[in-house]
């Protein structure tokens, strides 16, 4: 038998949250389900594995993308209510919504492709959640189907949320070109099906990595399969360092596409983040034509940052780019003033001359 999970009946604040079940785990912790009886609702609670915990470099970077994660409001984002340690042992825990469906993996997995009307207006709202994440500096660097959450809100279905914002920074290990570390712990960071080619090359990344992840994601949601055929994780990470992507319109036989849909995708997946879209506003936007009514109606995705894909490296860097152009607004109107006084004052000095 194995033996019984420590965290399960645990309480945490004082008996705010008691620990009920597990219902996931990976290579940072485990996910419990938890109740909150004073709000009568069900959490969510990701605890790091206890294993880790001696880890002074991974803890202190658990609790600064902890915080990072409880700055994100947009309502496509999971959100996060409370984080820090338990009193008794001092493991680090996040606790967060409880969220109800199947994430994108599953849905594919179980019903097969996605339409592509409805699967458009899922890509739009996630990369609204991904736009507030980057305007604060925060790239997720671990996009795949399994970290899109479909569920119910409000009454609307397909109300997908984005999990586990810069987790995989927590752990980051820089890459060698072409090769997947592997830490002491055997925790695999980066997925290499979903992988930007900077990523496998273990390049500094920024916003336009979660670009071309997400395009990768769409694109198997699409289509059921990848945009390349490889048959081992390193063939997959250089394709897409080297190969050229097979074509939406091309990839099943009995699926099409339209061909400026096979545009959109081939510069959201290009190999040079320069030559991408070059925020996931700009993205959203190319992808609105394609998704029916469901994705007119929408919001627009809007960034607050003034140069696209500006500043978005800096991944734990929470300054917000309008801040900058409100400084640049300032120097304007000065400027304008000291011109209107200087004016003034030259027609005062003409008419004493004049005098």
């Amino acid at each position: 038998m194995r033996p019984k999970d420590p965290f399960i009946g645990r309480e945490i604040l004082g008996g705010q949250y008691q620990v009920l079940e597990k219902i996931g785990t990976g290579g940072m912790g485990s996910v419990y389900k938890a109740s909150q009886p004073a709000m009568n609702r069900m959490v969510a609670i990701k605890i790091l594995h206890p294993k880790l915990a001696n880890r002074k470099d991974l803890t202190s970077r658990f609790r600064r993308e902890a915080r990072a994660m409880s700055q994100l409001s947009h309502p496509n984002t999971v959100k996060v209510f409370v984080y820090g340690e338990m009193e008794d042992d001092g493991s680090l825990y996040i606790v967060m919504e409880m969220l109800e469906g199947r994430n994108l993996n599953q849905t594919v997995r179980k019903d097969g492709p996605i339409p592509i009307d409805r699967a458009i207006p899922i890509l739009i709202q996630v990369c609204g959640a991904l736009q507030e994440a980057h305007d604060l500096g925060i790239v997720h660097r671990d996009l795949k189907p399994e970290n899109i959450f479909l569920s119910r809100q409000g009454g609307i279905n397909d109300f997908p949320k984005v999990l586990d914002f810069g987790l995989a920074k927590v752990t980051e290990r820089q890459m060698q070109p072409g090769s997947i570390i592997l830490t002491q712990e055997g925790m695999v960071f980066g997925t290499p099906e979903f992988m930007s080619p900077e990523q496998a090359q273990g390049k500094t990344l920024d916003a336009r990595s979660d670009i071309y992840s997400l395009a990768v994601i769409l694109y198997e949601v699409l289509t059921g399969k990848l945009p390349f055929t490889a048959k081992t994780p390193m063939e997959y990470i250089q394709k897409h360092v080297t190969e050229p992507i097979i074509p939406l319109s091309e990839r099943v036989a009995d699926k099409h596409f339209p061909k400026e849909l096979d545009a959109v995708m081939a510069r959201a997946l290009s190999k040079k983040p320069e030559q991408r879209y070059q925020t996931a506003a700009e993205f959203a936007e190319a992808l609105r034509p394609f998704g029916g009514a469901a994705a007119q109606a929408l919001p627009s995705v809007r960034s607050d940052k003034l140069a696209a894909g500006a500043g978005a490296a800096g991944g734990n860097t929470l300054t917000i780019g309008a801040k900058k152009s409100g400084g640049s607004g300032l120097l304007i109107g000065v400027a304008a003033l000291c011109l209107v006084a200087g004016v003034l004052l030259a027609v005062v000095v003409m008419r004493l001359l004049g005098r």
